[in-house]
C-alpha cells in the first residue's frame, strides 16, 4: 500500500506582508496549480511586523498579480509567529533583514530558510527590493523577479520535501 506524500508547508516572509510576500504566495499557488501540484503544498505568508495586521495586500500588488490572472485580494496580513517555525517546512524571506529576523527568533533549519532572490536566475543582488515607496513600476519589477524564482523554488521544495518534526 502506498503512503501519501506529506504536504509541503511553505511560508513567504517580508516586512509588512502586503507587497512582496503576497505576490510570491500567489505566484507559488498559481504555478503549483498549473502543474497539478496544489494538493502537495500549503502556501501562506507573513510579515516581520504587525503594522498591517488584517489588511489586504497593497492595491498595486493586487493589480500587478491580476494582470497575470493571479488573484491575491483575499489574503490578509499577519505577523510571523513562533508557531510558524514549527509548522512550516520552508520559510522564503524577501531579504536578508527578514532572514535575520527568523534566525533571531529561534531554531529553524538553515537549509530551509531561503532567500527568494537566490532562485532568480537573473539575480545580481540578494534582496528583493521593497516596492512600497515607489510607483507601479517597482511592483512590476518585483513581480518579474519573483516570477522568475517561482519554478526553481518549487523544484527545490520538491527535492527536499517536508521535514520531519519532533
Amino acid at each position: 500500500m502506498r503512503h501519501p506524500v506529506p504536504k509541503i508547508h511553505v511560508l513567504v516572509l517580508c516586512k509588512g506582508n502586503i507587497c512582496r510576500s503576497p505576490l510570491l504566495e500567489g505566484l507559488l499557488q498559481h504555478r503549483a496549480g498549473i502543474s497539478n501540484l496544489t494538493a502537495n503544498y500549503h502556501f501562506d505568508s507573513a510579515g516581520t511586523s504587525a503594522f498591517h495586521r488584517g489588511e489586504p495586500p497593497d492595491p498595486r500588488s493586487i493589480e500587478v498579480a491580476a494582470r497575470a490572472n493571479i488573484y491575491i485580494s483575499h489574503q490578509r496580513s499577519r505577523p510571523l509567529s513562533i508557531e510558524d517555525l514549527r509548522r512550516f517546512d520552508f520559510i522564503v524571506a524577501m531579504d536578508r533583514a527578514n532572514r535575520r529576523f527568523v534566525i533571531e527568533l529561534g531554531a529553524f533549519p538553515d537549509e530551509r530558510l531561503l532567500l527568494a532572490r537566490h532562485f532568480d536566475p537573473e539575480a545580481s543582488e540578494h534582496d528583493v527590493p521593497d516596492p512600497w515607496y515607489g510607483g507601479p513600476g517597482g511592483f512590476e519589477e518585483v513581480f518579474a523577479m519573483l516570477d522568475r524564482a517561482t519554478v526553481p523554488l518549487l523544484d527545490h521544495f520538491a527535492t527536499l520535501g517536508a521535514r520531519s518534526r519532533p
